[in-house]
Order: C-alpha cells, then structure tokens, then sequence
C-alpha cells in the first residue's frame, strides 16, 4: 500500500509539473491563456488526481492502465 501511495505522490507531482511547464511555454512563445482557462485545467487536474486517490482507496492500489 505505501508503494502504491508514493506512485500516485509521483505521479500527481509529474502531472502537476507538465500542466506548468505546458502553461510556462505557451506563456514565453506568445499564446497567453486566459486566468479563467488556466483555473478550469487545474480545476480538470484536481479532479483527475481525486478520481486517482478514489481508485486507490477503493481498489487498494494504484496502477496506470498499461502499468501492471
């Protein structure tokens, strides 16, 4: 189960992460997103990283399709 818990940790960290950079690159080569737009990916991060934890809770582990 602490495997499981430390993947999912990586895992929310990584797509934390690639979601910034996406937002950070559009931002230095001209295409700024609006604050609203920004907050709705966020929004849609949140709730990938809650059906995530639901999934662990529920199923007693944490695996990504195709990461069995």
């Amino acid at each position: 189960m602490i495997e499981a818990i430390i993947s999912l940790l990586i895992y929310v960290c990584v797509l934390a992460l690639v979601i910034y950079v996406v937002i950070w690159i559009l931002g230095q080569i001209g295409i700024a997103l609006p604050p609203q737009v920004i907050k709705i990916l966020w929004i849609i991060v949140t709730l990938i990283v809650l059906l995530m934890l639901v999934h662990l809770v529920l199923a007693g582990g944490f695996a990504l399709p195709g990461f069995h």
